[in-house]
């Protein structure tokens, strides 16, 4: 789908800075849509501002109910040994999530829409089936950690609350008529709340620094279930949907044009996510330790070492009491519906931008969210039926992992698409970069495929299985593992035959044009279709700022 903007025939999509202040300083469109978020053509830290946004809403995602339970079971289990993931996922998520706004800022078209591009009916439909898969994992987390907050809250049964999720995400995309950006401060609030508590409790708490340092730069994966639950964590962290979401947001902005206003919009996006990114990790430390050192304390009561054991999102509350007293319960409570409530947001966006990207197709957002959280409703209301609230801690877990399995599909197309000259020109990957993000995915893909494999075999070697039914098993099993490569392997190794028409900025034919061509090329117009399914049936001007 073609820029607004980006008129046909003889206007380039990029064009030179001329260095007439006048000029730049211009109007920017003669339009005066109030819903446009306009970024000065100016060199000023204060435009800093007019990107800000996309990044933290995307950092939500990574202070969810999924990375809550994560947290919560890593510190209760192996105490400070696996922060090392936390920072391995954070410093990759960064330089991933850059990448995401980098291919959106740069050609005009986000991920989804490039892979439509780029690849054959048949890989582009399975692409878009993994995309709305982990899409629904990622909403599996948000509708069990509801489901917990409205226990917590109301006494609700847990597989109740499941049913009641889908009413309460109808109700919160009805609010956001009122201002999304009101709905996301107030979610924000209660979230930065729930951290506050967590910061205040890591100070009462007080873990030997020595050994928080110690896990965070010493890399280890002992005890039963570490690595399991490692790959849980950095499916929690660096989730697929969010490389969709970002790659789209960007593209709600209406920014210059020229050499200097593409690398400033990339800077400043890298800015932006590094700060939100910044808070989210601080936030997922402090669980961590916190419920690491509360767990392995010596003065524990039975009851609490009793829910270390077996520790989730219902039974956590008891980790802030002494920040919170009788307060623990409803306060956790309300910052993971709003957790859960502002991760439903996100999801909805995605899987909008996943629909329309891949298969050029958009939905109402209420349908669109109605279908996934159903899907998602399904195995959450079995889980809490049979395994009760444990059974839903653990499905949170298996989510997790799902999408880390995941990853390397929508990955590996974006380091593919951010390294090609022929779609990002002189915008492409240095080769440090480049080498960076494939070292950091494939560290990822090695990771999600040892766990496959040795799981894989761990189950045929200590199962109770007649030798036939092993047998056929190992057959399916490996089968699919080796379809599992295969899917890998074709998508690292296929060429980008799709380029992106950017024009050279350099030579004096593009400046002629460019001058020629008047104020309206100096920008890219926002997408119109982008800016519509992230702010359904908004309209009053003071919503935007």
């Amino acid at each position: 789908m073609a820029i607004t903007g980006a008129t046909s025939g003889q206007q380039p999509q990029f064009i030179a800075s001329t260095g007439n202040r006048s000029f730049s300083n211009a109007p920017l469109i003669e339009n005066s849509d109030a819903e446009q978020i306009v970024v000065p053509d100016t060199r000023s830290w204060k435009n800093l501002f007019a990107y800000m946004g996309p990044g933290f809403l995307v950092s939500i995602a990574y202070i969810d109910p999924g990375n809550f339970e994560t947290d919560l079971q890593a510190g209760a289990k192996f105490k400070y040994e696996l922060l090392w993931i936390i920072l391995v996922a954070s410093c990759a998520a960064l330089i991933i999530q850059s990448l995401a706004a980098n291919l959106g800022v740069v050609t005009g078209k986000h991920l989804a829409e490039h892979c439509r591009a780029e690849y054959a009916r048949v890989p582009n439909f399975i692409l878009w089936v993994l995309a709305e898969i982990a899409i629904v994992a990622c909403d599996i987390p948000e509708v069990i950690g509801t489901a917990f907050a409205l226990n917590m809250l109301f006494s609700i049964p847990i597989w109740c609350g499941v049913l009641l999720t889908g009413l309460s995400t109808l109700i919160l995309l009805a609010l956001q008529q009122y201002g999304v950006r009101k709905l996301e401060f107030l979610i924000a609030f209660l979230v930065m709340t729930i951290a506050a508590c967590f910061f205040a409790e890591l100070g009462y708490a007080k873990p030997a620094a020595t050994e928080v340092l110690n896990g965070l730069f010493v890399p280890q994966l002992k005890g039963n279930g570490a690595t399991g639950l490692a790959i849980s964590l950095l499916g929690a962290m660096v989730m697929p949907h969010n490389l969709f979401l970002h790659s789209a947001l960007v593209l709600s902005r209406k920014i210059p044009r020229s050499v200097r206003g593409i690398k400033e919009a990339c800077r400043f996006y890298l800015i932006e996510s590094a700060f939100a990114l910044m808070v989210a990790f601080l936030i997922n430390v402090s669980i961590i330790s916190v419920s690491g050192s509360v767990c392995n304390s010596s003065n524990l009561n039975a009851e609490d070492q009793k829910n270390c054991e077996d520790l989730d999102l219902n039974k956590a509350s008891f980790l802030l009491r002494n920040v919170l007293g009788s307060w623990s319960s409803k306060l956790f409570a309300i910052a993971l519906l709003a957790s859960g409530q502002s991760s439903t947001i996100t999801g909805t966006y995605a899987g909008q931008y996943v629909m329309q990207g891949f298969l050029d197709l958009r939905l109402e957002p209420w349908l669109r969210n109605l279908l996934t959280r159903s899907l998602a409703i399904v195995p959450s209301l079995i889980v809490a039926l049979i395994g009760g609230s444990s059974g839903a801690g653990q499905l949170i877990i298996i989510a997790s992992m799902i999408l880390s399995f995941e990853l390397p599909f929508a990955l590996i197309p974006l380091l593919k698409f951010t390294s090609s000259k022929t779609k990002m020109g002189t915008y492409a990957n240095s080769k440090t970069i480049s080498a960076v993000t494939w070292f950091v995915g494939s560290m990822i893909m090695a990771i999600n495929i040892y766990y496959l494999v040795t799981g894989f075999i761990k189950l045929l070697l200590h199962s109770h299985f007649k030798l036939v039914v092993a047998v056929f098993l190992g057959i399916f099993g490996f089968a699919g593992i080796g379809i599992y490569l295969a899917g890998i392997t074709y998508l690292v190794f296929r060429s980008n035959k799709k380029s992106t028409p950017l024009l050279a900025l350099i030579t004096p034919e593009s400046r002629q044009v460019g001058n020629e061509a008047g104020n309206a090329s100096m920008y890219s117009l926002q997408r119109e279709d982008i800016v519509s399914m992230q702010l359904p049936q908004r309209r009053n001007t003071e919503d935007l700022d």
